[in-house]
């Protein structure tokens, strides 16, 4: 039976005496009530408190629409729009800009649609997933270090981008000039909160704030289609071509840049989905989320830059300047505000989950704090925007390599299994050579130089995919750890 086919009751009815016996001590063990984690952890009670520790089944109760919620607001977001109008003004046309992107988005979710079953089916953070590929040390010290870099960064980029748009809000409403810096200090303290707190406050969050941000976003849209100046009337915007319409080098680099950038989410997949009931709820919400936002926020982001012939990239910065209203101005600063209220949150929550792999003592609260402070203190450096376009170059770099051998070895090497009981010990099966697989990292490496090597007019991150992926396969085919690993996790799970 396949990954594709294979259930939780299926994985269930293969466990003998002793694996039963095993999970009766794994649940004894994750089973901590809240208060035995919260004395654990040193953490406040009435937060979250599962970081490294499996969900509870009876726990995992969330439905698609509280998926859709979260992962729509995720793609919502001031990054997103600022992305959409980058494409524009790097040449495209109005409608090859948002193709690229929501292509680039599509590409990527099927990596992350992958990796969220795990968090469906077991209830682990994709930090703690990643141990059974990479080694128990691998994983903490290369994925999770990295994701956690990657997520502060996007913390301080989305600060940074909304700061700016509610300082233009500010001046327009008040005739007062504010501090991008200071802007993004006080904004950053209000995400903060909503993360320690965790997942149940982020499911509130996402269902409060989408309303009002659709409502938002459809105001903006309707200022930039009746604004007076011709650039912006419809049949214009919808008509621009740019100055390489559809052509193929600028657009699959747009794509591909989505796709790069997308990818890093694969090993957050398991954490937005860990509380899921079924795999259907996840499929449902995820999808319809990812193609609505992704869609959403592309054309805000297009319809600016074209309306301004690629001079105003920034579509939420762009419809404060033509507001000519209070009310509208005070709608544009309450979508910026839940905008990166609601992405910066999902930043912040998975970059901690990466951190508390890492340093599993630290608690999820704790590793929520550090990881805080570090994206508040690199949130006041707004030159940091003009490193977007490079830093989305090393998403693909890193994470194209790092998707193809997760799925790789998840879906075609182990079949789909996984044992979670092993995640967590230091001398259990995923320990590998001293607590690294040796050939999941090689091969990833060899990813960087193929992503590296790949001329950009290739589409580098399915070309990295592609031939890491067939190289780390065949290459654990030969030294016969496919058969090895196979055999001893349906001994093990049998």
């Amino acid at each position: 039976m396949g990954f594709w086919t294979r259930t939780k009751l299926d994985r269930r009815s293969m466990k003998s005496h002793w694996g039963a016996m095993r999970d009766m001590d794994r649940n004894e063990r994750k089973s901590h009530d809240i208060e035995d984690l919260s004395q654990k952890y040193k953490q406040p009670k009435n937060i979250e408190q599962y970081g490294i520790e499996q969900v509870p089944e009876a726990e995992r109760t969330v439905r698609w629409y509280d998926i859709f919620f979260m992962v729509i607001n995720f793609l919502m977001n001031p990054g997103m729009i600022l992305i959409g109008g980058m494409a524009v003004a790097s040449g495209l046309s109005f409608w090859a800009a948002i193709a690229s992107v929501v292509l680039g988005i599509a590409v990527a979710f099927v990596a992350y649609l992958i990796m969220a079953t795990i968090g469906v089916d077991y209830g682990v953070s994709g930090a703690v997933a990643t141990r059974m590929v990479y080694g128990v040390r691998g994983s903490k010290y290369t994925v999770s270090l990295f994701r956690a870099a990657t997520g502060i960064y996007w913390f301080s980029i989305q600060t940074i981008v909304g700061a700016a748009a509610i300082a233009v809000v500010i001046n327009k409403l008040f005739q007062a000039e504010v501090s991008i810096v200071a802007v993004s200090l006080i904004f950053a303290i209000f995400q903060i909160v909503v993360a320690t707190f965790g997942y149940n406050w982020l499911k509130f969050l996402s269902r409060i704030a989408l309303p009002i941000k659709l409502i938002g976003l459809i105001a903006i849209c309707y200022m930039f289609m009746t604004h007076d100046d011709p650039n912006y009337a419809i049949p214009k915007v919808f008509g621009y071509e740019g100055t390489v319409g559809w052509g193929w080098g600028v657009f699959i680099v747009s794509l591909n840049s989505l796709t790069a950038i997308w990818l890093s989410m694969t090993t957050d997949a398991a954490d937005f989905c860990r509380y899921s009931r079924t795999r259907v709820d996840m499929w449902i919400g995820t999808m319809a989320a990812a193609c609505i936002g992704t869609f959403t926020s592309a054309f805000v982001g297009a319809y600016s830059a074209a309306a301004t012939l690629g001079k105003v990239p920034n579509g939420l910065e762009g419809a404060a300047t033509i507001a000519s209203s209070g009310f509208a101005l005070f709608m544009i600063l309450l979508v910026v505000v839940l905008d990166n209220w609601t992405i910066n949150v999902l930043n912040i929550y998975t970059s901690s989950l990466s951190v508390v792999n890492m340093v599993p003592k630290l608690g999820r609260f704790w590793a929520t704090l550090l990881v805080s402070v570090i994206g508040v203190g690199l949130s006041i450096f707004p030159s940091m925007l003009n490193k977007l376009q490079d830093t989305m170059t090393v998403s693909g770099i890193f994470y194209a390599p790092l998707a193809a051998v997760v799925i790789t070895d998840y879906v075609f090497v182990k079949k789909g299994v996984l044992l979670v009981d092993q995640l967590f010990e230091e001398n259990g099966i995923y320990r590998y050579s001293n607590g690294w697989n040796i050939p999941a990292l090689t091969w990833t490496i060899i990813g960087f130089v193929v992503y590296q090597y790949t001329p950009p007019e290739y589409f580098q991150s399915i070309v990295c995919i592609v031939l890491t992926g067939f190289g780390y396969y065949f290459h654990q085919k030969l030294n016969g750890q496919v058969q090895k690993q196979r055999e001893m996790l349906a001994k093990m799970s049998a």
